[in-house]
């Protein structure tokens, strides 16, 4: 397994030139969900490429009162896990490595961070453009895989590459999925027995809104009526958001919902003091 800690040893793993490179940035804990994501890394990289995974908890993405402390760390399995899904190495830095004592810049994104998440978390995307930044810079990838469960995310990681002219292609993956419907999240770790068996209301609140949509209905405030009147049935969860987006510029649907556009209804629900997002990128009747 080839652990590369130092940027130094990074560089003389990329410097050997080989291509396809398939680029899959994560913050450890990992989860089937992750492992997906180097499944489709490795099925992008083929017999001749490769495909290099990292793993940092990324502390400039954190606000002060936020779980950077006791986000869930476990390096040694999450690098058992890497080696049984065909990754080539995994880069794992210290903060010491990512960020000097006096770093003074930082890549903001100023209108798809406006709302759902960046709106709940200011500076979030901030520390998530500069990391995947310096990533890109660093690793040299010819993609990267990014997952559809952080939508927003990918949009802003997405406009970030295109106004940047980084030449990384962003490949999205599908959310991957409890048995029972919940979308994996390495904070589902966070969850007591109650909370977890109350947190399913996400992806039923979802699953209505999909089947609205499926049946015709148009009218972004009625579609979110019926997703919120989900949620109120699970007694334990606290809305943080609930939106009804246009997919391509994450700004509230003014007006019917056009199939030929799409439509993103996304959430973010407290459990206790665990914060879980999931979304519906929904493009069209199912089936259609």
């Amino acid at each position: 397994m080839n652990i590369l800690r130092e940027i130094p040893e990074l560089r003389a793993w990329t410097g050997r030139g080989v291509h396809p490179r398939v680029f899959v940035p994560t913050m450890g804990a990992l989860h089937e969900g992750h492992l997906s994501l180097i499944d489709r890394a490795r099925a992008e990289a083929g017999d001749q490429g490769e495909v290099i995974v990292s793993i940092f908890v990324n502390p400039t993405q954190f606000a002060p009162t936020e779980d950077l402390s006791t986000y869930p760390r476990a390096w040694e399995a999450d690098c058992e896990k890497c080696r049984s899904r065909g990754f080539d190495a995994v880069f794992v830095p210290p903060v010491e490595v990512m960020y000097r004592p006096d770093a003074s810049v930082r890549i903001l994104e100023d209108r798809l961070s406006r709302g759902l998440c960046g709106a709940s978390r200011p500076g979030h995307f901030g520390g998530v453009c500069t990391v995947v930044a310096k990533l890109f810079n660093l690793v040299q990838p010819d993609a990267a895989v990014f997952g559809e469960k952080d939508f927003q995310q990918l949009a802003i990681i997405r406009r970030m590459v295109r106004d940047l002219d980084f030449p990384v292609t962003i490949l999205a993956s599908p959310t991957i999925r409890e048995p029972d419907g919940l979308a994996m999240s390495s904070r589902n770790a966070y969850l007591n027995p109650e909370e977890r068996a109350g947190a399913v209301v996400l992806s039923q609140a979802l699953g209505a809104a999909r089947k609205s949509l499926d049946e015709g209905e148009r009218d972004p405030h009625r579609l979110s009526q019926i997703v919120g009147a989900v949620l109120r049935e699970s007694p334990l969860g606290k809305t943080d958001y609930l939106a009804v987006m246009h997919p391509g510029t994450l700004e509230p649907w003014i007006g019917a919902i056009h199939p030929a556009e799409g439509v993103l209804v996304a959430l973010a629900v407290f459990f206790g003091k665990t914060r879980l997002i999931d979304n519906l990128h929904w493009t069209g009747p199912s089936g259609a």
